[in-house]
């Protein structure tokens, strides 16, 4: 854990830190015994799983089910439960999540990991120190790790694990330094103000987390909690609001959970749209831009290679570190906040060069006659393929890749994984700057065709074509623009389109939108699939196609619907006809 240079250990937020960790007990060996990383007593039963899990579309808050649809623990309950897992994947929302168990009483009793976690971390820490919810969370080494995962039941104090009365003993993590200009000794001091004073000592606590020994500049920063997904991201937000939080750096906000200009006339119920209004508010009461898009790399501002940035969003992070080259690790929310709040960040992770490089050779043998939908199947598989490390994915080099091909691979590959970036040879910048892993995994056809089949688990029959997960590019609409004119829209099938209001200007200024209206085709700002509810979602709507893998993977837990997925010219065809293609597409067959 990291101490903090020139100056006493900060206090927790809300009131006292916790002491200062004693050293090690005699013996301690790193990897040998738990590493403690919040402190607290539990007991429970174990639900373990070897796959990580995102928490956000993948755990409902309300009653603590998991709800993603593709994992392993679909339909269990956790709270209350020891939860043993690797780490968590997916979005960066999962702190909101993990908040929101704490506030509700459905969190788990603890969590168990094995590797460095993040989201789910800093929303426990957020739970216990501003709302007095505390949630223990443990990191194992590896044969610890597989004895928690096998056994029925644990207890755990401040010191000892109980394995099924195996006592395994608890140490705090290792005590660094942490070096603090007079201007973070400032804000940690409160002489900007209480609501930076939290900020800064929440941003050194994950600094001791992630092992960093000093802190680096950013230059802006992306907002991701500003979606109502629960009643968590409210409430904190207009907490900080309340007591004066302001960004110190440009700031954009990613999609909320309404068109906030328009709500009122979409049908929205007026508790939701307020609701989500005012978490939207509250974020630009504190200096945020109104950009409301998933997809802040399709604005004016996006960061140039090298740029060191506060974003989160997952598809965001892994797109801008992975095709911009620009720096930031993958910040749960609320980290977000505070990060805009003072211009730093813990230095660490994929902030540093050597970082950055692959640990996972993934060598694609590609389909001949492929179609776009190829990127966000690949980004879907080799995020299950390197869940936990950054890959290098080969074999593409003779292939095209748009910057909407290389956006879908991205997204997608947020989805399966945890990592903040991938290398593509051939197609990102720093892909060549690395020596290639010897570690090595062949992606077949047959691997991109199970993908596929698992992706498209729906009827052929199509009442809802999403499209813009995350939000459309212009050059997506003026794509789909054009494989949809001349044609009239099945009757009884609705078509969709989520952009940035940045896009929707373009779209304007151009004509593009108006051909899709023409078609009868929706353009809705502000909000994206992800957090799109009735009535946005139709509701008499059962069965939905999308050419997004990141929705494909999330819509049966979110939505509820049946789900297929296919290529732009695959659900312009079921917008057309209202259906979709009876099997997978001829590029997959078997050879």
């Amino acid at each position: 854990m990291a101490a903090v240079s020139g100056r006493a250990r900060t206090t927790g937020i809300g009131g006292p830190g916790p002491p200062v960790p004693a050293p090690p007990a005699e013996g301690w060996v790193r990897g040998m015994t738990g590493q403690t990383i919040i402190a607290g007593r539990a007991a429970g039963q174990v639900l373990s799983c070897d796959e990580g899990l995102s928490f956000w579309g993948g755990v409902d808050p309300l009653t603590g089910r998991v709800i993603d649809a593709h994992h392993p623990l679909h339909g269990q309950s956790i709270a209350g439960k020891v939860l043993v897992m690797p780490t968590t994947r997916g979005s960066c929302s999962g702190s909101g999540v993990m908040l929101d168990l704490a506030l509700n009483d459905l969190a788990p009793a603890a969590f168990v990991f094995r590797e460095d976690e993040d989201v789910v971390t800093l929303g426990a820490m957020i739970a216990a120190r501003m709302f007095g919810r505390p949630v223990p969370v443990l990191r194992l080494g590896a044969a610890d790790f597989v004895r928690a995962a096998a056994a029925e039941t644990v207890s755990l104090s401040e010191t000892v694990l109980e394995l099924d009365g195996t006592a395994l003993p608890l140490a705090p993590l290792p005590v660094t330094a942490l070096e603090l200009t007079a201007q973070d000794r400032a804000m940690l001091a409160g002489e900007d103000g209480p609501a930076r004073r939290i900020a800064m000592e929440v941003i050194c606590a994950m600094a001791a987390l992630q092992g960093a020994e000093r802190l680096v500049d950013v230059t802006q920063g992306h907002i991701d909690g500003c979606i109502l997904a629960n009643t968590a991201n409210l409430r904190f937000a207009e907490k900080m609001a309340a007591m004066g939080g302001q960004v110190c750096i440009p700031t954009t906000m990613n999609a909320i959970s309404v068109d906030h200009g328009n709500w009122r006339s979409q049908g929205v119920p007026p508790d939701f749209g307020l609701r989500a209004a005012r978490l939207a508010d509250a974020y630009l009461a504190m200096g945020a831009r109104p950009t409301f898009t998933c997809a802040p790399y399709l604005l004016d501002s996006a960061p140039q290679a090298g740029e060191a940035i506060g974003w989160s969003e997952s598809n965001a992070v892994i797109y801008a570190n992975s095709v911009l080259a620009a720096r930031t690790v993958k910040h749960p929310d609320y980290l977000d906040l505070f990060i805009a709040m003072t211009g730093r960040a813990p230095c660490a992770g994929v902030y540093l060069t050597a970082n950055r490089a692959p640990r996972r050779t993934l060598r694609v043998e590609v389909p001949a006659g492929h179609d776009e939908a190829l990127w966000p199947m690949l980004g879907y598989l080799a995020g299950r393929l390197a869940p936990d490390r950054i890959p290098l994915l080969t074999g593409l080099e003779g292939c095209a890749a748009s910057p909407d091909d290389l956006k879908a691979l991205c997204a997608a590959f947020g989805t399966t994984s945890a990592a903040p970036m991938l290398h593509v040879a051939g197609h990102t910048p720093e892909a060549a700057d690395f020596p290639v892993p010897e570690d090595s995994v062949t992606i077949t056809r047959a691997m991109l065709a199970q993908v596929w089949a698992d992706l498209n688990p729906g009827p052929a029959a199509i009442d809802l074509v999403a499209f813009g997960s995350p939000h459309f590019s212009l050059s997506e609409c003026r794509a789909l623009a054009a494989l949809l004119e001349g044609h009239g829209r099945a009757a009884g099938t609705e078509v969709i389109v989520t952009v940035g209001r940045n896009v929707l200007a373009q779209t304007e200024a151009d004509g593009t939108r108006a051909r899709l209206e023409g078609f009868g085709a929706r353009m809705i700002p502000d909000i994206c699939w992800c957090s799109i509810t009735e009535p946005l979602l139709p509701p008499q709507a059962r069965n939905l196609m999308t050419n997004s893998g990141k929705y494909a993977h999330y819509a049966p837990g979110l939505s509820g619907r049946a789900v297929r997925f296919g290529s732009l010219a695959d659900c312009a065809m079921a917008a057309r006809t209202g259906l979709a293609p009876a099997g997978p597409p001829d590029w997959l067959a078997p050879g």
